[in-house]
């Protein structure tokens, strides 16, 4: 191309002797010709640009070669990505799964060798089956829409309800999740649908409505990521939440009766139950009470009986010694005791008042007088 430029240029020097010589040739036949010679346009270009190009290549092409090295950098340093700390990097080369690399700076050859991919395995995702939530301009709470084609499944004991639930979940293995299926939150909804027609399918209405959505959520919960596992899907279900479960609107009202009674009758054996936990321990605890007490009083007596009989076998032994003493000594300490006692009421009749006077014992109103011993029968 220089070699071009250059015999374009010498011959354009060339050019003018040749039109001035032929001039003087025409003006010595008697010919002369007095016109300025005509600039020569070479492929349409006016001379000076095409010399500004040939100066700006003529040096051995080194500016060409610095340019393509420029782009050439570029291209290498276009290689260089980074992995955000919420993200797993999947690289591809020539299409082809080849390495995944954890977060952080790393590089890769730029397209079209190698590519890609950062899905964040991280984040929790979220699917709604049988309503989808609708954000309202101006207002805190989502509006929500009713879907009743993923909604109406029929239970067990064959009736149809309304069911609304969401799924969370989040990426567990990356390349399944990109490489093995198309538009995964419409498999992982589709498959959460199934899983919870087969769960509700097994319970009956009753148990839908009041005390199993725990148990439907835990079963739907264990079944979807069954479902997704053999999809290879490559996410993790994290949880299973029902949002609403009711009959259809014709008869909502009947079932709201039925399950207000069952809650009644449950709040009515929690009740009974808390009033048996509290009576049972403390009849135990007064029915221990009242053996302690038996227990305490039959020693007591058992005690007593048994200190009676050795006072009257010791008694019985010193009166084989000396029977009239121990009499006596007997009636006197009885007396004794007697008259010694303020809380023992006594009547006190003289002698031989009874020959006169009817022997009936207690006599109302009579006060009680203290008499000498001698004024009793004998003097005994």
């Amino acid at each position: 191309m220089n070699w071009d430029w250059d015999k374009l240029q010498e011959k354009r020097q060339r050019q003018p002797r040749q039109n001035s010589s032929g001039g003087r040739d025409a003006g010595s036949g008697g010919g002369g010709n007095n016109e300025p010679p005509r600039k020569r346009d070479f492929g349409g270009l006016p001379p000076d640009p095409l010399r500004k190009i040939r100066e700006f290549v003529a040096p051995g092409g080194k500016t060409l070669w610095f340019l393509a090295g420029g782009v050439f950098v570029l291209w290498l340093l276009s290689g260089i990505y980074i992995v955000e700390p919420d993200e797993e990097g999947v690289v591809l080369r020539f299409g082809k799964y080849n390495r995944t690399v954890p977060s952080g700076p790393h590089y890769r050859i730029p397209f079209p060798i190698e590519s890609v991919y950062t899905p964040k395995v991280t984040q929790v995702q979220r699917v709604e089956v049988g309503f989808r939530s609708q954000a309202r301009a101006g207002a805190g709470q989502p509006q929500v829409r009713a879907v009743p084609e993923e909604a109406y499944t029929l239970t067990g004991d064959e009736n149809i309800v309304n069911v609304q639930f969401s799924v969370q979940y989040r990426i567990r293995d990356a390349v399944e999740f990109l490489f093995r299926v198309t538009n995964q939150a419409a498999v992982v909804q589709n498959a959460a649908e199934a899983a919870m027609r087969e769960i509700i399918g097994t319970s009956e209405i009753d148990s839908a409505l009041t005390d199993g959505r725990l148990r439907i959520q835990d079963d739907a919960t264990r079944l979807l990521q069954s479902i997704l596992d053999r999809y290879e899907v490559g996410v993790e279900v994290i949880a299973v939440q029902l949002q609403d479960v009711h009959p259809p609107h014709d008869v909502i009202e009947a079932f709201r009766d039925v399950a207000s009674a069952r809650e009644d009758k449950i709040r009515i054996i929690n009740e009974a139950e808390a009033y048996r936990n509290e009576i049972l321990p403390r009849a135990r605890g007064r029915a221990a009470e009242m053996i302690n007490q038996a227990e305490a009083y039959r020693a007591t007596r058992v005690r007593a009986a048994e200190g009676e009989a050795g006072r009257f076998e010791a008694v019985l032994a010193e009166y084989e010694k000396a029977r009239e003493v121990t009499r006596k000594r007997l009636y006197y300490e009885t007396l004794e005791e007697i008259f010694s006692s303020r809380e023992m009421e006594k009547i006190l009749l003289p002698a031989g008042s009874t020959d006169r006077t009817l022997p009936l014992l207690p006599l109302d109103g009579l006060g009680t007088r203290m008499v000498r011993p001698t004024q009793l029968g004998g003097g005994q």
